[in-house]
């Protein structure tokens, strides 16, 4: 197939550009010009044996496909949860066309068995590309290491014990060094769970108005500044997960003057919502981290914006709605997030002037690609056309009715939105089209 988008702005992965027109042949971006003839394509497009499609990009953005670095797809184990095809058609509806699915399935993505089932299933659906995240320590129990090697021969992008902290310090030293030897990036997520101590929420004041334990934010910030000095000592590449608190910014600033090899991503939960917008006991408000004070969001979009934050991911974290309509203490932890995320971002940030649409976007694409070594991320000739095209103008109301994803637990629903995908391609082929409605 081939595709012609005229007349749309075009983020490239470097710049937002006023007007461009991008052909797509088979897989791959063939052309990108300030004008592309339509009849010149369509005799392209013929001398290829391929048959063309014509979009009006006109009042619409034209970006690089998103990448998610922090996804669970609950798949194997979980499906009820969620499973690979259905994650996969949430992440096409969001504009994600490369997602990274975290460890903590059933069994534990510990072994390359497990690696292998994951990317031929993902094969089978959408095409939305899917890398798996392997286990630090066998099982997640933060005690033995896992067989690095046959994990990365098998496929990982990245290895993590997401969703618990590797407690034990010289078990985590042993892991850096071993990722060292791999040049394999470690995900953290940063919880010492003596100091999380069973809480629910951030212990400020939603937990005396709602009389419910607390997270403080001590708990995160400590097992940040321990893995950024293991990581230091193995000269490895560290990168923390779902950063919920001030202190771990500055830190982290700290830690990136001095040179050491460390990057951090933030949720868009993280950067919109603080505590302060808990204003129910509803398990839909409950996530790890939690959403902390109004002080520590303003942190967060200060260190994105600064650059010290790298990177957006979702930690889309779908559960039944038995395991969210517990309240706040008994509810599992997770939110999901592949299908607001962008409409999130672009209303409660870009447009109230809180973060350019530029670094928005960067943070969304290109920025993980290169931390990662992905090959995607831009918008030139001759690569992978990975695709997703925007309607800036477009309004709606969150409706979890309208999810594809099975997990309906979003803290976004009823919130008026703008901002919205309507077209989303991988590798030349369109796998999501909202563009006529």
């Amino acid at each position: 197939m081939a595709i012609l988008i005229k007349n749309a702005q075009l983020f490239n992965g470097v710049e937002l550009i006023n007007k461009r027109d991008v052909l797509v042949l088979g897989e791959l971006i063939f052309d990108v010009a300030d004008n592309i003839d339509e009849q010149h394509a369509m005799e392209i497009a013929e001398a290829n044996n391929e048959k063309i499609i014509v979009i009006d990009g006109t009042d619409k953005l034209l970006s690089p496909g998103f990448i998610d670095m922090h996804v669970h797809l609950r798949e194997p184990g979980y499906e009820y949860k969620e499973t690979i095809d259905s994650g996969s058609n949430a992440a096409a509806k969001g504009g994600y066309t490369t997602i990274c699915c975290m460890p903590n399935t059933k069994p534990v993505t510990d072994n390359s068995e497990i690696v292998k089932y994951i990317i031929n299933k993902a094969n089978e659906n959408n095409g939305v590309s899917v890398y798996p995240i392997g286990a630090i320590t066998i099982g997640e129990q933060g005690q033995v290491l896992t067989n690095f090697h046959d994990l990365y021969n098998a496929g990982v992008i990245a290895l993590s014990d997401d969703g618990r902290g590797v407690q034990k310090a010289s078990v985590m030293q042993q892991a850096f060094n071993m990722a060292s030897e791999l040049k394999l990036p470690l995900i953290i997520h940063a919880e010492d769970e003596s100091l999380a101590a069973d809480g629910h929420i951030h212990d400020g004041v939603k937990t005396q108005e709602f009389n419910i334990k607390g997270i403080p934010s001590s708990s995160e910030v400590v097992m940040v500044a321990r893995d950024i000095f293991l990581a230091n000592a193995a000269n490895t590449h560290v990168h923390f997960a779902h950063l919920s608190a001030k202190e771990s910014v500055n830190i982290i600033k700290w830690a990136k003057l001095q040179g050491i090899n460390i990057t951090c991503e933030v949720t868009p939960q993280h950067l919109t919502m603080s505590e302060l917008d808990i204003i129910e006991n509803n398990g839909r408000y409950k996530v790890n981290p939690p959403l902390r004070s109004i002080d520590d969001r303003y942190a967060l979009i200060d260190g994105f914006n600064s650059g010290i934050i790298d990177i957006i991911a979702t930690d889309h974290a779908p559960h039944s709605d038995d395991e969210k309509d517990k309240g706040l203490e008994k509810s599992y932890f997770g939110m999901i997030g592949l299908e607001t995320a962008f409409a999130v971002l672009y209303t409660k940030l870009v447009l109230n002037g809180d973060v350019s649409l530029l670094r928005l976007l960067e943070a969304m694409t290109s920025r993980p690609a290169a931390i990662f070594n992905m090959d995607c991320g831009t918008i030139q000739k001759n690569k992978k056309a990975d695709l997703v095209l925007l309607d800036l103008a477009s309004k709606k109301k969150v409706d979890a009715n309208q999810f594809v994803s099975k997990g309906k637990n979003s803290p976004f629903i009823g919130w008026d939105l703008q901002g919205w995908p309507v077209l989303t391609i991988v590798s030349g082929k369109i796998i999501y089209d909202n563009s006529n409605n």
